[in-house]
């Protein structure tokens, strides 16, 4: 059986996306960067690549690098909270998530830390940190020096901490606290609320001022709590929830009838709810609704 050009590229295809999205924060970008890949692979001079997969993976790094500088632009004049797309992760759709490290490195938490690194150190660290590559590798993908690169990943270290895992993984136990979480908010109860809730608890909404959203975190467990308590009841009226697995933690998928309207991400420390982030901006949930369509 001949292997045509477009079954060698699918073959790549979850790879490319896997690095697209940590290195974009969205996954409707990623998607977009990885089909220009497709594009310039299909229309190359196969003679001259001799190792398929590290090739694509330097053209997606470099179509990246180009996207962030306008995405950059872009967000910073963003209405309200930035959050990242999320994505559905159980799936395997970024890559596998095995250890509490490759969680880490698609969580919400840390694509958000991301964004305080410039485009080449941003590289440099995903590629460092979630591919494995060797410094040397590094170099040869972005056409820099090895100890420019070196210099380029300590920066990132620096800014965005040394790498670990920084939350719990899902587990059934974190599926029983989201369900007693949502159960207490639609009810409106606050005392609920406070034993589920970390005394530094924070939740995170993103809006994009497309839909009604919170524009700025709220800090604190009480006052989340209060917050939770005081709107729950009148904001969760007709919609359902569903328990999902949300860039590699658990997460809450909200539905109207057929129809995702947001997806939340849960940091869970010490069997309480340490942190939320919610994407409710419309614009954000094009992939999310795809990977979870109903019948």
């Amino acid at each position: 059986m001949t292997t045509t050009l477009a079954d060698e590229f699918e073959t790549h295809r979850p790879r490319l996306f896997s690095l697209a999205y940590r290195l974009l924060g969205s996954a409707e970008e990623a998607e977009d960067a990885v089909q220009d890949a497709y594009l310039r692979f299909s229309g190359a001079d196969r003679t001259g690549i001799e190792h398929p997969a590290a090739w694509l993976a330097k053209v997606v790094t470099n179509l990246c690098l180009n996207r962030l500088t306008s995405a950059r632009a872009r967000r910073e004049t963003y209405v309200g909270t930035w959050l990242p797309e999320p994505v559905v992760t159980a799936d395997g759709t970024l890559g596998p998530l095995e250890s509490a490290e490759q969680r880490d490195s698609v969580s919400m938490a840390m694509l958000v830390l991301l964004e305080r690194l410039t485009p080449a150190e941003r590289a440099v660290y995903v590629l460092r940190e979630a591919f494995g590559y060797g410094h040397r590798e590094i170099a040869g993908v972005l056409d820099l020096s090895e100890a420019n690169c070196r210099q380029l990943y300590r920066r990132a270290v620096r800014r965005v901490g040394e790498p670990q895992a920084r939350f719990e993984a899902a587990s059934e136990r974190q599926e029983e606290l989201v369900r007693s979480f949502i159960t207490a908010a639609r009810d409106g109860d606050l005392a609920g609320l406070e034993k589920l809730l970390a005394a530094d608890a924070t939740w995170w909404s993103d809006g994009g001022g497309k839909v009604t959203a919170a524009r700025w975190p709220i800090e604190g467990g009480s006052k989340l709590a209060g917050f939770l308590a005081g709107g729950g009841p009148k904001f969760t009226e007709g919609l359902e929830f569903t328990v999902t697995e949300v860039n590699g933690a658990t997460g809450l998928a909200t539905w109207a009838g057929d129809t995702l309207v947001g997806l939340a991400a849960f940091e869970v420390r010490d069997g309480l709810v340490a942190g939320v982030r919610a994407v409710v901006n419309p614009e954000k949930l094009t992939f999310a609704r795809r990977q979870l369509a109903r019948p």
